[in-house]
């Protein structure tokens, strides 16, 4: 007869000796850090986000024709899906020049999605789009645009994810691309842009 076989006892944790215990050797022991007392009478130095020159109240002086317009990668996958050719829809939705730029990562993340996505990796190798290098680490987009469109405000986003919208919302001065009734659309963008009312 086999040993009986004991049951693990539920989310049993390992006992790990501190850091800071006396029986570890004084080199590698963690050390005590000794908090300093703040002088009162010290100038406080406090970092407030200086705001960009380009903005006049709600309107940014940036903005302006031939619109740079970053790509996300459910936008080129949304337009396949409603049939819209990318810069003719673009053109259509602001009655001006428009160059789609798409970035590194948002390129990375289309060639990821695989072989059922080819035809939207085919539309962002077209010529006419602009390449935007990344200097950052993976290939999340999200949070690459939304560094891209808080450092510059010459960009308009297009995108359909609502997460990514409501974080380019909190920044002023960038409009949004959207797809809705098999258009293009536009939110925030001043009136005397040209921006359709719908």
């Amino acid at each position: 007869q086999g040993k009986q076989k004991k049951a693990r006892k539920y989310a049993v944790m390992k006992r790990m000796i501190s850091l800071r215990d006396q029986r570890i050797n004084e080199k590698e022991r963690a050390k005590v850090l000794v908090k300093k007392k703040e002088d009162p009478s010290a100038i406080k130095e406090r970092e407030v986000p200086q705001h960009p020159s380009c903005l006049f109240f709600q309107y940014n002086t940036q903005l302006g024709p031939p619109y740079h317009i970053l790509v996300d990668t459910n936008f080129i996958n949304f337009s396949i899906k409603a049939k819209l050719d990318l810069v003719q829809s673009m053109m259509d939705c602001l009655y001006a020049k428009c160059i789609p730029c798409i970035t590194d990562c948002v390129m990375g993340e289309i060639e990821k999605l695989g072989q059922k996505y080819r035809v939207a990796l085919r539309i962002a190798k077209d010529p006419r789009f602009e390449r935007l290098p990344c200097m950052h680490k993976g290939t999340y987009a999200d949070d690459c645009l939304v560094q891209r469109v808080t450092q510059h405000k010459c960009y308009i986003v297009a995108t359909v994810d609502k997460e990514l919208k409501r974080r380019i919302r909190k920044i002023p001065g960038v409009p949004i691309m959207y797809i809705s009734r098999h258009r293009y659309n536009i939110e925030r963008m001043p009136d005397d842009y040209g921006a359709p009312r719908f």
